[in-house]
């Protein structure tokens, strides 16, 4: 999606061109591939361990830490192997998105007139506000020292990441569709 906003701010005559089907079905063959090859790593190396005791796990879902409390094997080289993948993959995909909102920012701040900045910030708008959701609890769950959390807090943080952003997403995108606003402001004025 940043890149998606940056070419068509940034380069907007060149936006079909660069944007064409190819490129799309490249990016999306690219993320569906990547997102189930690389966790096949860490599925691999966490099913040799050996697990006993109790067989539940404390989560909402099947999630790594939880499950590696119950292996009664060594977890330090699954965790090693996650911290080595997770960082990059999460740090990665952050800085190209900031990067690319970087460019759009300032591509916007040149836009001569105020409503043509608003218009134009206001289609960046929905996507920053998911990515703040997604990453925010993704850094706070992860890559903050888990012994700071309770339990019970990795789990509403874990929804937050899990359900309330791809629930909200449809919703934060529609927001921006004129029709849609339409629809709020008639339903508020009828509950009133």
């Amino acid at each position: 999606m940043s890149y998606d906003r940056y070419v068509a701010i940034c380069n907007p005559l060149h936006y079909v061109y660069i944007m064409g089907i190819h490129r799309c079905v490249q990016l999306a063959a690219t993320c569906w591939f990547l997102g189930f090859a690389i966790p096949l790593v860490t599925v691999i190396m966490t099913s040799k361990q050996d697990f006993c005791g109790p067989r539940i796990i404390d989560h909402f879902f099947c999630d790594l830490v939880p499950l590696l409390k119950l292996s009664c094997s060594d977890t330090s080289p699954v965790i090693l192997e996650n911290i080595l993948l997770a960082t990059p993959l999460t740090l990665c995909p952050l800085v190209f998105i900031s990067v690319t909102y970087v460019y759009i920012f300032t591509t916007i701040l040149k836009i001569p007139s105020t409503s043509g900045r608003q218009k134009t910030f206001s289609t960046c708008s929905s996507h920053l506000t998911v990515v703040g959701i997604f990453y925010g609890t993704l850094v706070s769950l992860y890559v903050v020292p888990s012994d700071g959390h309770s339990l019970n807090a990795n789990k509403v943080l874990s929804l937050l990441y899990t359900f309330v952003t791809p629930l909200l997403n449809p919703i934060i995108y529609s927001l921006r569709n004129k029709e849609i606003k339409l629809a709020f402001k008639r339903y508020a004025l009828k509950i009133k």
